[in-house]
């Protein structure tokens, strides 16, 4: 039986991060970790893996959830029965839009946004970039995504902010 593996990695900063010095810090964040239990966990009856990395500045940030047609649903990602991945962009009321399969590979997906919280009597953006990894596989393996590139790679980024603070 194969059993479908998403590992997601969040990251997330608000305006006093959108610094040169904070996007580099980023970009040194890892977008693969090796697959651990915990904090890897089984769910759907033991038919997928979650394996969540990084910020949940609110907690419980990724929602999932199977439909009764069999189709897993994780924050923006659709996985059907036959292991196909799709994407529904932020903006678009549109379709999903398919990515790809995934039996034997593994896709990574990668995509920014920010929204607006309301904490301790005001609110201000919270900035976010997620990076999901997914695979279909027979049997579990600590290195499925740190000893082969992903087959496809997709990004949706948007220009979150045209002002930048910049510190000399």
């Amino acid at each position: 039986m194969s059993v479908l593996v998403v590992q997601i990695i969040i990251k997330q900063w608000d305006k006093s991060q959108r610094t040169v010095e904070h996007e580099k810090l980023r970009a040194n964040i890892p977008d693969t970790y090796p697959l651990l239990f915990p904090p890897a966990i089984y769910v759907f009856d033991q038919s997928c893996v979650i394996d969540q990395h990084g910020d949940d500045i609110q907690g419980n940030r990724v929602k999932y959830f199977k439909d009764d047609k069999g189709q897993i649903k994780i924050d923006r990602f659709q996985f059907d029965r036959d292991h196909n991945l799709e994407y529904y962009a932020s903006q678009s009321q549109q379709s999903p839009l398919r990515i790809g399969s995934l039996n034997n590979q593994w896709i990574q997906c990668k995509y920014n946004c920010r929204y607006s919280i309301f904490e301790s009597e005001q609110f201000y953006w919270l900035y976010e970039e997620l990076t999901l990894n997914a695979i279909c596989v027979n049997k579990l393996n600590e290195d499925l995504f740190l000893n082969v590139n992903p087959a496809i790679i997709y990004q949706d980024f948007n220009e979150l902010d045209k002002k930048k603070i910049i510190v000399k």
